[in-house]
Formats: C-alpha cells, structure tokens, sequence
C-alpha cells in the first residue's frame, strides 16, 4: 500500500517579522529541527508556509507551527522545539498526564511527562515500593525517577535520597584512576549530580550532601546496609549481576522506596556475565508489589535524532536475531 503525499499550506498574518524570526529561530533552524523531527520539507516566503511530505506528518508540522507562532512574541528555544515534537506525537497526553499526576515539588516548575509512558512511569513510582523503569536512553527513566526522589523528600514522605550506580566501564579501559574514593567513583555518578542540580540546584544539593540527606554510592558500597525511610535509585542496573540485584533490592527498610533503571541494550558486562536486570524481570514479574515498567523509543525526549538512532540500531538487531541460525 502507497503512504499518501501532500502539501500543506499556511499563512500567518497580518505581518509581524518579530514573531516570524522568533518562530523560525536563527538561520531557520527551528524549522530545520521540525524537519527532521517529522520528516517534512519546509519551505517558507516571508508569512507564507509550505510544507511537504506524507500527510499526517505535514499535518502535525502545521499544527506545531501554529502552536509555536502563537507564544511567538518571545525567542523560541530550539529546546521547546524538540519539546514540542514530544508532545504533538502525543495529543492525548496533556489530559491523561494530569488526570491523578500531583505536580512534583521540584526547581522545575514545568516538570511532567511528556508522553503517556512517562506519566505511568510517575504513576507507577508514586503507588509502588519497587519500580523498574525499563528502555532506551533518552526515555528519561532515570530524569523522573530523580525527580520522584526530590519530590518524596520536598513532601517530607521520605528521610533522605540514595543514588546509586555500578562502577563499569562502559567498553572502555580508563585503567589507574588519581583521587581519593569520592574522585574515583565521581565519573561514574556524574549523571545522578547533574539531575539534582537541575532539579534542586547547586547550593541546595551541596548542603543536602554535607547534612548527609543526600548520598551518592557506587553500588559495592550498599552490602550490609539496610536502608530505612529513604528513596533509593539504582542507575544504570543492567550493569549489575544477579547477585549485585538481589543484594541491592534486599537494602530496602521500612517506609522506603526504589527506582530500578536501565537499557537492557547496552549491558557493559563481560560477555560470559548474566545482566541482573534481564534475570530480575523474570524473577520479579509476578511478585505484587513491584511494578515493572517499559519505555520504547517514541519517548525519548532528547534531540529528534535521538529516537530515529534507537529505531534504527532496534531494526538492525531484530534483522540480526531473525538471520542467526537456530541450534
């Protein structure tokens, strides 16, 4: 069956060059992220708009278009663009999201999910003691999860926040690190720092380090530790062994909870080592309580490239799967 094609045309008048430089941004390349994002050609005469490709696609560039000229009275950042793009895949998203979805007390007073797995994902979180957030990079499993740690801890429902990360490599040999341990593991923790400064902001995070509210380990530090009153999150997960996974998931106390996260796609493990996030989806699928939860590659809330790299890698590795022969 043939995809239709069609032209789409548009006009935004009267005439104000202002809101039309704002909405194409610098050198046009607003309309280059809509482009790429939805595989659309742009071309545009001064107010006049004339956009080309498959039908829905062109439909949903004229939509953010307009959506985009109305606030066109400030700059547009390439930002709210690809943001944008997010959320014009995902019309359904803004009631469904709010329905039963509490702002999070964060910095970020713009802060909700953007497509309907993330606010199940927040959902999730908020309703279970154990969550596993399961998907590709850019889905922004470890984003909200950091932002449901803050959120506990701004409502008083939890004590203190535990970040914690596997120490590997990620198909790198960094060999001898200089430092003491805090420098060693820092490389590692870098992403879980940079969420709380977002979400909190530097000063306010590096109190909440020296009162001790807010720890950040590499998971070989959590054995023997039982963790009461806490929201803990464990990053990166498929890194973890079997062993590593039940021995993290059994550091939970009383009036605690965890975020599990990971890509099961890009395991950095020796080849001859089992992931302990793919052996924990299937010890852990029918215990209540625990909710595991999947993101696919239309969340990735990232540059527009970032979801079509996931499709495409996704699309070479089922070919590969379906090419190896069966023993």
């Amino acid at each position: 069956m043939s995809v239709r094609h069609a032209t789409r045309e548009i006009s935004f008048e009267p005439i104000d060059n202002g809101r039309l430089a704002n909405l194409c941004g610098v050198l046009d390349e607003n309309l280059r992220q809509i482009e790429t994002g939805l595989e659309v050609d742009i071309a545009r005469r001064s107010e006049h708009f004339s956009i080309s490709g498959k039908v829905a696609q062109t439909k949903l560039a004229a939509e953010l278009l307009e959506r985009f000229y109305a606030i066109s009275r400030r700059p547009i950042e390439v930002e709210d663009i690809q943001l944008g793009l997010i959320e014009v895949a995902h019309p359904q998203n803004e009631e469904a999201a709010a329905e039963g979805m509490p702002a999070l007390l964060t910095k970020r007073a713009d802060l909700r999910g953007r497509t309907p797995r993330q606010n199940h994902y927040l959902r999730a979180i908020q309703e279970h003691d154990i969550t596993f957030g399961i998907g590709p990079a850019g889905t922004g499993k470890t984003y909200l999860a950091v932002a449901s740690a803050v959120d506990a801890l701004e409502r008083d429902l939890v004590k203190r926040l535990v970040l914690v990360r596997p120490a590997v490599e990620a198909g790198e040999r960094l060999g001898f690190l200089p430092g003491d341990l805090v420098q060693k593991v820092d490389p590692y923790l870098r992403p879980l720092y940079d969420a709380l400064y977002d979400l909190m902001g530097f000063d306010k995070v590096t109190k909440l380090f020296e009162r001790g509210t807010i720890e950040v380990a590499p998971l070989a530090f959590m054995r023997g530790r039982t963790l009461n009153h806490a929201f803990i999150i464990l990053d990166e997960a498929q890194n973890t062994t079997p062993e590593q996974m039940k021995m993290f998931l059994t550091r939970i106390g009383f009036g605690s909870k965890a975020v599990v996260t990971g890509d099961v796609t890009q395991i950095d493990l020796a080849k001859h080592q089992k992931s302990g996030l793919n052996d924990a989806q299937q010890v852990l699928k029918n215990v209540r309580g625990i909710a595991l939860h999947y993101f696919k590659s239309d969340d990735v809330v990232r540059h527009p490239l970032v979801q079509k790299i996931v499709d495409a890698y996704e699309k070479r590795d089922h070919a590969s799967e379906r090419e190896a022969p069966h023993e």
